[in-house]
């Protein structure tokens, strides 16, 4: 079962499917992503599985979109919360995910499917000045002093 962040707040849980997976052991993975209050698809076993890849393809594409000026991080975030509903933006996920993190997701998945997973050159750049996003205290916002769990406020990096 693959479980992503932010845990606490996204109901999502893909449970996957191996080559030798029962259909009795999805049966179980289903019940007990239901008991614990979350949905479930089941995905097959694939590099980045289904939630990972779109999601990475959202992040990848606005950090592209900050190096091309078409809008601020806070922007390109607020479109994404309030047009598309997703409880925060990418950019800002990206700072809780930890922009290391991202930036070996994009390796990888851009070493098996190609160019599209491509890490932009911000990313890489963060990361080499050890901005790693909320764990570091900065990446695409800055974090004042460790909030509480669940809590992702954050002050928009100037610049």
């Amino acid at each position: 079962m693959h479980f992503f962040n932010p845990v606490w707040s996204l109901r999502m849980v893909e449970i996957v499917r191996g080559s030798r997976t029962s259909e009795d052991t999805l049966r179980h993975a289903g019940t007990l992503v239901t008991r614990l209050g979350k949905q479930a698809i089941v995905v097959r076993d694939v590099p980045g599985f289904a939630t990972s890849r779109l999601d990475l393809v959202a992040s990848l594409e606005a950090m592209r979109m900050l190096e091309d000026g078409v809008a601020s991080a806070a922007d390109i975030d607020m479109a994404m919360v309030v047009a598309y509903r997703h409880p925060m933006g990418p950019l800002r996920l990206s700072d809780v995910v930890g922009l290391d993190v991202r930036l070996d997701i994009a390796r990888q998945l851009c070493s098996v499917y190609g160019e599209r997973f491509a890490p932009p050159a911000v990313l890489v750049e963060k990361v080499a000045a050890g901005k790693l996003g909320r764990k570091s205290g900065e990446g695409f916002y800055r974090w004042p002093d460790e909030p509480a769990a669940g809590d992702t406020r954050s002050i928009l990096v100037a610049g």
